[in-house]
Order: C-alpha cells, then structure tokens, then sequence
C-alpha cells in the first residue's frame, strides 16, 4: 500500500512549519529530537506549542538554542561532515538531507557566481536550519516514507534584510531553488524560506496531487500571523487510492521525429511489458508537422512499466496518461475440427449468448502451411464448423 504526503503551503513553508505539520500529523517530538540526537551542533531543544491563525489551529515548533552561536556561517563540507557523523540519522535521513542542503548550496552558488566549495551558509548554515533540515528527513522515515507531492508554494513579495543586506522577496535562492517548478507569485512579505524551497524541491513532487484516501489532517503554524492569509502548512496523510493504481490507462505520446522501425520496434516491447493493447495513428502537429500518435492501454499496476518503456524506447520527452473505463465481453475459447486440422476459436459473449467469434490466426496459419491452402479459407471453415 502506497502512503501519501500532500503538503499544502496556504501560507508557504519554513523548515519549523514542516516539522510542525509532522507533530501535528501524530509524529512524536521525543523520536524526532533523539533521532536528531547525533548531530554534533551547540546545545538546542525543540519547544512545541499549540497557536492559532486566521482560526486554524494547530502546531507552532521553536527550536530553542542554548546560546546565540558566535559563527553560524558554515561551509557545505563543514555540514556534511556534521550529518556523515551523527550516528542517530538513519542512512536515508543522512542522504535525503544531504541532497537538501546541496541543492542551497548550488541555488547560492548560482546567484553568487562561484564555487559550491566556497559558499559559506548564513543563516541557513545555523543550528536551528540544520536541525530543521535533518529532522525534516527523519519525518519522512517516522511517517512511513510516504512519496510526497506538494501544491505550488506562494513567494511573497516586499523586501528582506539577512547576511548580505536588504533583498527582495522571493531572495535570490530561493527564486534559483524554485526554477523549473510550479509556484505562485503572491503575498506580502517572505512566505517561502530558502530552506522551506530545498525541501520542496528535493522531497516533493510539486504540482497536483495523486488521488489518494485522507486519513489524517495536520497543521504546522508559522511564526508571522499575515493579514490576508492563515500562515499554515497543512499535511495531508493518507494512502493511495485503490483505482489510482488498478483498472485500466490510456498513455498517450505524440511522436514527430521517430522512424516506422522504431514504431514498430516500440509497439511490440509495449505488448511485452504488458500492455493489453498498443496503436500508433497518423496525425498533424503545429505548423502542419506529420507526425504519430502513440496510445497504449494499460492495467494500472502496469503503467509505470509502460510510461518507463515509451520514455527509455521512443523519442518522446514525456508523456500523458488518463483512466479509462471499458465495457468488456465475457470470453472463452472453444476447439472446432476443419478439414485440415483443429483450431482454436475466440468467443465473445453477453448473457450467455455468442455476440462475436474470432479464430486464433496463428492457429490457422499453422494449419494452412501444413495442408498448403490459403488461410482465409482455414479461417472461414472455422467459423463454419462453430455455427454447426
């Protein structure tokens, strides 16, 4: 059974608001924190409380330093070497939050036009931000590792003073973390952190999100109470729904550059990955292109078997996919004599009566080769002797 975690950023997200949500959701605070226990950073706690904004309750989290750290900027070797060592992270929280903090530290190095090596972590390269970034990885293995989608975050917009001076909103990281990916210019003031985009970026799949059953509802609550919005994060848990991975697909892919061998090469492997049938048709594209289209259909526990051969075998940079519902005949396969040999016969039923007939042509193909007779006339004689 496939768990699902929709994260839905009403008012955008921050690493606390994540880890938030997470408690809120059921997580434990003692499990999170002595998870985290490992990572050799100054004295911290997480303080967890209850607030409210806009009249939706839910979780607020603080983590709470011993100290103000005298140097809180870090480089990105510093911080991996601190999470390599905490022997309290699981190995898939340790990878998870490794690639978060890389993908900061590329976002930062593309803005500033330099080196991954030399960039230096301000705020991010904190105590409470590595802490947020860890725990958000070892949310993921306490919640089941669920596949994880998320709605479009909103940026914010205004300005922002942090280590290198006033900056607009969304800063510059973030807007670098976010490329590529759907998000909403909206709101006043920083609504989306740099560390709240990494997560997005790197643990979700941001867009719509799948059909799936909700079995639990949590809010994680920013520090801020804006005007126009409540400044939560809701979590979503929940498990997939049972017809989004079963019944019957249509995938579909326009095809203007593939050659007819490598159609007809690509039909075949679809129908050995089992696929219940699979079509390529002519059609015309923008600016009057010829070109094919390619539809398969598919049972649902075989789709991405399906989707994985058109990417990997066809031209194609992507694909579309939609469920279908199909009326079927009750079928069965009768064994009728002809006068060169047996053959197997196809039926279509419906309510017990034969509304179609088909002979298996391989059948009669094998047939007509040993008596030396044209198969049509096997076929026919076939059907003949069904009717008799």
């Amino acid at each position: 059974m496939r768990r699902i975690l929709y994260l839905e950023p009403v008012g955008g997200i921050a690493g606390d608001m994540f880890l938030a949500a997470a408690i809120d959701l059921g997580v434990s605070p003692d499990a999170l924190t002595q998870a985290l226990s490992g990572l050799n950073v100054p004295g911290w706690k997480l303080a967890v409380s209850r607030a409210v904004r806009h009249a939706i309750s839910g979780t607020h989290l603080d983590v709470v330093l011993d100290a103000k750290e005298a140097h809180p900027h870090r480089a990105y070797a510093d911080i991996r070497q601190i999470i390599e060592a905490a022997t309290t992270l699981p190995e898939r929280a340790k990878a998870r939050a490794l690639a978060v903090f890389r993908a900061i530290g590329e976002a930062e190095a593309k803005v500033h036009g330099v080196s991954i090596d030399d960039i230096h972590f301000h705020e991010v390269g904190a105590v409470d931000s590595i802490v947020d970034i860890c725990g958000a990885a070892v949310v993921l293995e306490l919640l089941g590792d669920p596949e994880v989608h998320a709605a479009p975050p909103p940026l914010g917009s205004g300005t922002i003073r942090v280590a290198h001076g006033q900056m607009p909103i969304p800063v510059p990281a973030t807007l670098e973390l976010l490329r590529d990916v759907p998000v909403r210019f909206e709101g006043v003031g920083e609504l989306t952190t740099p560390t709240g985009a990494a997560l997005l970026k790197v643990l979700t799949k941001i867009g719509h999100p799948p059909d799936f059953i909700v079995e639990k509802v949590g809010y994680g609550v920013g520090t801020k109470d804006f005007r126009d919005r409540p400044n939560v994060l809701r979590a979503s848990l929940g498990r997939m729904e049972a017809q989004a991975t079963e019944g019957l697909w249509v995938v579909e892919a326009n095809l203007d550059d593939a050659t007819p061998q490598l159609l007809g090469y690509l039909v075949e492997r679809l129908l050995e990955v089992g696929a219940k049938d699979a079509w390529v048709a002519p059609v015309v594209m923008k600016k009057g292109r010829p070109a094919h289209l390619l539809g398969v259909l598919v049972e649902g526990g075989l789709r991405e078997a399906v989707v994985d051969t058109v990417l990997r075998e066809s031209t194609s940079l992507g694909v579309r996919y939609h469920r279908v519902e199909r009326h079927a005949l009750e079928r069965d396969w009768v064994e009728v004599e002809t006068p060169w040999g047996k053959v197997r016969v196809k039926r279509g039923l419906r309510e017990g009566r034969v509304l179609n007939a088909h002979p298996e042509f391989d059948d009669c193909v094998r047939v007509a080769h040993a008596a030396g007779v044209p198969v049509k006339q096997v076929m026919a004689a076939a059907l003949a002797a069904l009717t008799h």
